[in-house]
């Protein structure tokens, strides 16, 4: 189950590494703001700030995976386990928040809390 909770939780941080550029690099990329809902540059250009913020967001989550899976296969096994568990569980805490603001973001919802669900399925049953 180690094995399993690694890859779920690897999948999590690299998700979260290319959400993190897609709002904070990319956010003025028509490309990109059409992904996320927006309907013009005006509102990405508004709407810019708030994305930065909210992909450094998503950049601590992945480091926060990172750094628990690799305390996890070093000495400090428990505090990479406790880390990765924190990791995760916020994952799909925001991933339900996001649910939350409506129906049509399901699909992004499960994108996102997902691959961190099984991480923390696998991390608690491998213990």
């Amino acid at each position: 189950m180690g094995i399993l909770a690694t890859v779920f939780v690897a999948i999590a941080a690299l998700l979260h590494i290319y959400i993190f550029v897609m709002e904070s690099i990319q956010w003025r990329q028509p490309a990109i703001w059409k992904r996320f809902g927006l309907t013009s540059q005006a509102d990405a250009d508004t709407t810019a700030p708030l994305a930065y913020n909210q992909g450094f967001y998503n950049l601590f989550l992945a480091v926060g995976a990172a750094v628990g899976l690799v305390l996890y296969y070093t000495a400090a096994r428990e505090a990479g386990f406790t880390l990765a568990v924190f990791t995760m569980a916020s994952i799909v805490l925001a991933a339900l928040v996001l649910l939350s603001t409506g129906r049509e973001r399901l699909r992004s919802a499960a994108l996102q809390g997902t691959p961190a669900l099984l991480g923390l399925v696998f991390l608690l049953i491998a213990g």
